[in-house]
């Protein structure tokens, strides 16, 4: 029975999570727009980050309450899933192009950070204050390089659906404060919940943050790209993806950081090596044609089986 409660809790955590994202995003852009701010720099940064929020909610949350195995497992599990689960799925389901500057840049990027954050860790097994700080400088320069690039016609930042009927500003306001209480609440039950159920099913945090709640709060990129490929416009899903694998990195974990010094376990390198080799295994797949094909999808799935096994043995 306690178990059955700890996983209604957990989904009705990540329920809240999705969903008060959603309603936050969609308040803070209309008051963005409200106020005369370009919708080129709302898509560069609330909508952008919009997708990263349930992994910032929960790292933080879990980095709190001393949990640091599901902040550290959360961002690495996500950036593995995002790029093997969800772009995998998405190129079988239709083939992926991708734009120039994602290739030349954003892949190699992720790499290198994912290669830095695992050398932040693993130096002196936590990553602190200072840590934070560098974190959030490479954060602030990766935003003036999407900036560059959007101003220049490179990258189209995703946009807020435009609506006929204009948002009372009451309503935007209320968007803003249900969502970001749901966002506090969602992140604080999954946490509880994933915690709960490490300890009765005798699992490591680290593989409860990997697995269910990496998948948990990636639903926002799974839904958004697998929708995109069913009505064949998955051609941003690639740099959405690296855009939120960045952001999980920089956002999240410099975040949670500059909060509270996050602990980093020993038994993460393989998963950090893990993450750092698929963003490589990305880059191969599509830096000849760029584009992500059904048999690059193919190999990715079979990857993350491969690591999940790895994970249960």
């Amino acid at each position: 029975m306690a178990v059955v409660i700890q996983l209604a809790l957990l989904v009705v955590g990540f329920v809240f999570l999705v969903k008060g994202a959603d309603w936050f995003v969609e308040g803070a852009g209309k008051v963005a727009e409200k106020f005369g701010i370009p919708q080129l720099v709302i898509g560069l940064t609330i909508v952008a980050m919009g997708t990263s929020l349930p992994e910032a909610a929960v790292s933080v949350s879990a980095a709190l309450k001393g949990s640091a195995d599901i902040t550290i497992g959360n961002v690495v599990g996500s950036n593995i899933m995002n790029v093997l689960v969800i772009l995998g799925l998405t190129s079988v389901i239709r083939p992926i192009a991708v734009q120039k500057s994602t290739v030349k840049y954003e892949i190699p990027f992720v790499a290198l950070i994912s290669v830095f954050l695992l050398a932040l860790g693993y130096s002196d097994h936590v990553v602190g204050r200072a840590d934070g700080v560098i974190l959030w400088v490479l954060f602030i320069a990766y935003l003036l390089y999407l900036f560059k690039m959007a101003k220049s016609g490179e990258y189209v930042p995703e946009e807020l659906p435009d609506e006929d009927k204009p948002i009372p500003v009451w309503k935007m306001v209320l968007l803003i404060i249900v969502g970001a209480v749901m966002i506090v609440l969602g992140s604080d039950m999954a946490v509880d919940a994933a915690s709960e159920l490490a300890r009765i099913f005798g699992m490591s945090e680290r593989l409860i943050g990997l697995t269910i709640v990496a998948f948990g709060t990636s639903l926002p990129e799974l839904v958004t790209s697998v929708t995109a490929a069913v009505r064949g416009k998955a051609d941003i899903a690639v740099g959405n993806i690296v855009g939120s694998n960045i952001f999980n990195i920089l956002f999240v974990v410099g975040t949670s950081a500059l909060i509270t010094p996050v602990v980093y376990a020993s038994n993460f390198l393989v998963d950090s090596i893990v993450c750092i080799v698929t963003m490589i295994l990305l880059w191969l797949c599509v830096f000849r044609n760029r584009k992500l094909g059904r048999a690059g999808g193919t190999v990715m799935l079979l990857c993350y089986a491969g690591y999940f096994v790895y994970l249960m043995r």
